[in-house]
């Protein structure tokens, strides 16, 4: 699940609505309201994503910062995205020369995803697949030279499993990353999340318990970012939670 947080202000627009994390100026507070009024079980599933996708575009068209800073060092090849929204990341990297596959749990946010697509001229180099994460979906093994889930919140008891699907998915030489939100600029007072749907990026490695054939960062930088995004918010610093694993065999 991507949740609401700080509008990111690096801008590496490609002029397309795009899927996960990044800031929006589209009614932050009813966008916070509908987490407040929703069982958190509901969190996760497709209905609940539908349903905010369907009144109107979410993200901004930014692609993800920690995205562009790990696949600038990266030569194009096959990349899979997982939790793309409305594709912005996806279509940013198509852009870039890779052959990718945009997967989420929304139909709505797909379509929107696929015609962002074809207006950017890459629809050629992007699969679109539903697929929601859990249960008993996994990727193809090994198949993909990057694998990126950026501020897919998922709950700690499940979020290690799914991370090790992930892993399983990196072709040899390939890259991992994993992008979330840290619990010190997204949980707490004023917001409907509570510390434990977040995690470290060390406890993500943790928990993902990789061997030495991997090459292992786990870092929690910041960035600087406006919140409430729109117009009236206010620069701040946000920290991430960045976990980037290179499979050396």
């Amino acid at each position: 699940m991507a949740t609401e947080h700080p509008q990111d202000q690096h801008d590496h627009q490609h002029g397309q609505a795009h899927g996960h994390d990044h800031g929006h100026d589209h009614g932050s507070a009813d966008r916070m309201a509908a987490w407040q009024e929703t069982d958190p079980a509901e969190w996760f599933t497709e209905r609940f994503w539908d349903d905010r996708y369907r009144e109107r575009p979410i993200w901004s068209g930014n692609a993800n910062q920690r995205l562009v800073e790990t696949a600038a060092d990266l030569t194009p090849g096959r990349a899979l995205d997982v939790g793309c929204g409305e594709g912005g990341d996806a279509i940013w990297l198509a852009a870039q020369g890779w052959q990718v596959t945009g997967s989420d749990v929304s139909p709505m946010a797909l379509e929107r995803a696929r015609q962002a697509g074809e207006a950017a001229g890459v629809a050629d180099a992007v699969t679109w697949e539903q697929a929601d994460g859990c249960g008993d979906w996994a990727p193809p093994a090994g198949a993909y030279d990057l694998v990126t889930a950026s501020f897919l919140q998922f709950p700690r008891s499940e979020l290690a499993d799914f991370h090790r699907k992930l892993a399983a998915a990196v072709a040899p030489g390939g890259t991992l990353l994993i992008t979330a939100h840290h619990a010190d600029s997204h949980a707490g007072e004023g917001t409907p999340f509570t510390a434990d749907l977040f995690a470290t990026a060390q406890e993500m490695a943790d928990g993902l318990a990789l061997d030495d054939g991997w090459e292992v960062s786990a870092t929690d930088p910041t960035r600087e970012a406006v919140f409430p995004p729109g117009p009236e918010g206010t620069l701040m610093s946000v920290r991430d939670a960045v976990l980037r694993a290179v499979r050396r065999r």
